[in-house]
């Protein structure tokens, strides 16, 4: 009986103790849980600064126009001069100076070859020395025609004695020996440059052989060819725009100067020239171009920049900023869209969708993930800016 009850002391000892290191060690767990809970509080608040939605994004913005829609017709070609020559020797000799060199622009008359002119020159003064000896002869032959009463008769005799000392002869030699010595000075047809030249300083020379060319390219001409069902659209002085694989991103203004009024039966298209403005000459012959000539016109059309449409969920969309010129929010809008070229799109009444109106922007840049209301502000470059590449 006495062990049991020792037994009995020993346990209800050992509880006490148990319930008294309980209650000293549950308030550390206390403590613990309550440090871990703030420490993640603090990451979340960090966390969400870090990505705070009232960051403003860079975006890029265009307004929407009430305007003309243009449908363009585009073709390939390639740059030609307006104008261009094979100058080649009229007659032949050495060459004595070289005047240009290529590139080099010239005016028209300017003097750009010298052939040796000895021979020549001597060729003319034996020609003048042939035509003295001639006129005497004449003179000799109608010293006393002056007493002859009749015009008819002295003027015959005059003629016939003109026949058989050469002096017709002797004229016409004379003036072929000059214009040979002439014809050793070889002057710019036109104005222009000089292109492929082919001969040097010293150079010996034949009639006929190539020198060098002129070009003329201001303008410069594009030659395209359009098919035949494309034709019709088109007229001469209709504006075109031309972009060259040499310029990438950038666009030249000019029109349509002719049209070839026959259809090639084999291609099924039709030469069509236009012109550009070429003043500082960076456009050179040969370049390959991509022309866009505008074709059917459509006036009075809601237009927006082509890259402010977007496609969500199968449906189209576009971004319209509302705000300031600080900062905005990011209006996600379904659109039906119309008729478009390669850098605007009509947007068009539906029951379906919601419209936008002159005057309003639209965003171009940046735009691609961004959800509706998101915060923005407009920019010049969004790259620029900060953006992300989009």
């Amino acid at each position: 009986m006495k062990r049991v009850l020792v037994v009995v002391s020993v346990l209800a000892v050992l509880g006490v103790l148990g319930t008294g290191v309980y209650v000293r060690v549950r308030p550390t767990a206390d403590d613990d849980s309550t440090s871990t809970s703030a420490a993640a509080a603090a990451i979340s608040a960090a966390a969400a600064e870090g990505f705070a939605t009232d960051v403003a994004i860079p975006v890029e913005g265009a307004a929407v126009t009430r305007d003309t829609l243009v449908l363009s017709v585009t073709a390939a070609g390639q740059a030609e001069a307006w104008r261009r020559t094979i100058t080649t020797a009229e007659v032949a000799g050495r060459v004595m100076r070289l005047g240009v060199r290529e590139s080099d622009a010239v005016t028209q008359g300017q003097m750009l070859v010298s052939l040796d002119t000895a021979e020549y020159a001597l060729a003319v003064a034996k020609a003048q020395s042939a035509l003295r000896a001639a006129e005497a002869n004449f003179l000799e032959r109608t010293l006393f025609d002056d007493q002859i009463t009749d015009p008819q008769v002295r003027e015959q005799r005059r003629r016939l004695a003109r026949s058989l000392v050469g002096l017709d002869a002797a004229e016409v030699a004379l003036r072929e020996a000059e214009l040979n010595l002439a014809r050793t000075r070889v002057l710019a047809p036109f104005d222009g440059r000089v292109a492929n030249l082919k001969v040097v300083e010293g150079q010996r020379v034949t009639a006929g052989q190539e020198l060098f060319e002129v070009v003329d390219s201001d303008p410069v001409k594009v030659e395209v060819q359009v098919l035949e069902g494309e034709i019709g659209y088109l007229a001469p002085g209709r504006s075109g725009s031309v972009s060259f694989a040499a310029f990438p991103g950038e666009s030249f203004a000019g029109r349509i100067e002719t049209m070839n009024p026959v259809v090639d039966p084999q291609t099924r298209t039709a030469r069509v020239t236009i012109l550009l403005p070429n003043a500082a000459g960076r456009i050179r012959p040969g370049m390959y171009a991509r022309v866009a000539l505008a074709a059917q016109r459509f006036p009075d059309r809601i237009l927006v920049p082509r890259a402010a449409i977007l496609e969500r969920d199968r449906r189209t969309m576009l971004f319209v900023y509302q705000g300031d010129e600080r900062q905005g929010l990011a209006k996600w809008r379904y659109v039906t869209t119309g008729l478009g070229n390669e850098t605007l799109v009509e947007i068009v009444q539906s029951e379906e969708t919601e419209m936008v109106q002159p005057g309003e922007i639209v965003l171009v840049d940046g735009h691609y993930t961004l959800v509706h209301d998101a915060v923005v502000r407009l920019a010049e470059n969004v790259l620029r800016e900060g953006g992300r590449p989009q």
